[in-house]
């Protein structure tokens, strides 16, 4: 197997980064996002990693898709270009694990995308999101028109997918794009304390959580409910469930440790 070039997954207690890193502004073209699947997959598969955060650097997440190498596609050869896109995107955005994306700099189209797929958001300061491709004459292809509406709700996101404004990190948090906005400098640090506290949970019931909560969006409320109700049963008889419930009854909530089984 080819090692990856612009994409890295580095763990550390419990936390996995996954790492982009393809000068100057990490656009995104096949063979990134392609690396971004492979470390998502390696994230989902390996027990150390029990949370992961997508990080794009000190300087910019990602400005985009690579449009240089798109421009070059016709309508025909686009439908394998973003069947692959959105296979990968959707990797991250189904990884049984807690998912945090720290976004510094620019997040824009494809970059905003990628980030659409974490649980949660945290931006530096001067950070700029958004999803500008109305202005080069097509819509977001990697679930901006998707995701997007899922979070904020039609409205929202039409205002941003029809004028593909940019949108600086303070208003991103009224308008729930982001879930935090902290300094620059302290983007990537505050990204994995949030990403190990989730990694001091128990792994099986969070990727139970995180599954009833998105396949639920998805469905009417009555599958939602029965996914739910599916999900809560198959947890009983964990070695999880058994010491979280014994350390409650013994020694109040707060203080069991989770093993994973």
């Amino acid at each position: 197997m080819t090692e990856p070039e612009f994409v890295t997954l580095q763990v550390e207690d419990g936390v996995g980064t996954i790492r982009l890193d393809r000068p100057k502004m990490n656009a995104i073209d096949a063979q990134l996002h392609h690396e971004v699947r492979a470390a998502a997959m390696e994230a989902g598969e390996r027990a150390d990693v029990r949370a992961v955060v997508i990080y794009g650097g000190e300087r910019v997440f990602a400005a985009g898709a690579d449009i240089k190498a798109m421009a070059e596609l016709d309508g025909h050869t686009m439908v394998a270009w973003g069947r692959e896109l959105q296979h990968s995107f959707r990797t991250v955005a189904r990884l049984p694990k807690p998912v945090i994306a720290a976004v510094t700099g620019y997040a824009l189209g494809g970059g905003y995308e990628l980030a659409l797929c974490a649980d949660f958001r945290v931006l530096g300061t001067n950070a700029k999101i958004g999803q500008p491709e109305i202005l080069l004459g097509v819509i977001p292809g990697a679930g901006g028109t998707q995701r997007l509406a899922r979070l904020v709700g039609p409205a929202k996101a039409k205002d941003l997918v029809f004028t593909g404004r940019h949108v600086g990190a303070e208003e991103a948090l009224e308008l729930g794009l982001a879930d935090a906005v902290v300094p620059d400098a302290d983007v990537y640090a505050t990204s994995v304390a949030m990403a190990r506290k989730f990694a001091a949970g128990p792994p099986l019931a969070l990727a139970a959580a995180k599954r009833a909560i998105d396949e639920g969006l998805d469905g009417d409320l009555d599958r939602g409910l029965a996914l739910e109700s599916e999900l809560f049963a198959g947890l009983f008889g964990t070695e999880d469930q058994q010491t979280g419930m014994r350390s409650f009854l013994e020694s109040g909530p707060g203080k069991a440790t989770f093993t994973g089984r």
